[in-house]
């Protein structure tokens, strides 16, 4: 999902991104989703000095496995968008403490940077890896159940002697 935007031409409104359908089953299959139905986020783009500030929120409703039971489940996700694109040579080497509070700062190509590359990784970081739904306890109670199988099941006999 690229949007490029050059820094020298930022609109005064906020930006609406929409995912198209292509764009969507692309995502779905990068971060190993059943399905992303829809992807929107409303960015506001702001100068700060050589870089810029991106705020906004994004909005998207994915489909996606249960960690345990593997049935589909719905997810919507809100999730708010803080971003600092800066040109290549103003990240600092030195190390610093990072808060919760300061931005992600992304590198510029040159003048210009991809706002949608930046919303898909916001996405990506946004998903719950071991997202569990109500079958979960029952799908985990029926595999302690499960007699030992492959090749370490022949070890178990091994162990009381």
């Amino acid at each position: 999902m690229s949007r490029i935007v050059d820094a020298r031409q930022l609109p005064p409104e906020p930006l609406e991104i929409k995912a198209t359908p292509e764009e969507c089953t692309a995502l779905a299959k990068r971060f190993g989703l059943v399905r992303v139905k829809h992807l929107s986020a409303r960015i506001t783009l702001t100068r700060d000095g050589p870089s810029v500030r991106a705020a906004g929120q994004l909005n998207t409703d994915i489909v996606q496995s249960c960690a345990v039971s593997a049935e589909d489940l719905p997810v919507r996700i809100h999730e708010p968008i803080a971003l600092h694109f800066v040109p290549a040579n103003a990240k600092q080497a030195e190390e610093i403490e990072l808060d919760a509070e300061m931005l992600d700062e992304i590198e510029m190509d040159g003048q210009q940077f991809d706002l949608g590359e930046a919303i898909a990784q916001t996405l990506g970081l946004a998903i719950d890896p071991y997202l569990e739904g109500p079958g979960a306890a029952e799908a985990r109670r029926k595999l302690a159940e499960q007699e030992p199988s492959g090749p370490f099941a022949a070890l178990k006999d091994l162990l009381g002697k």
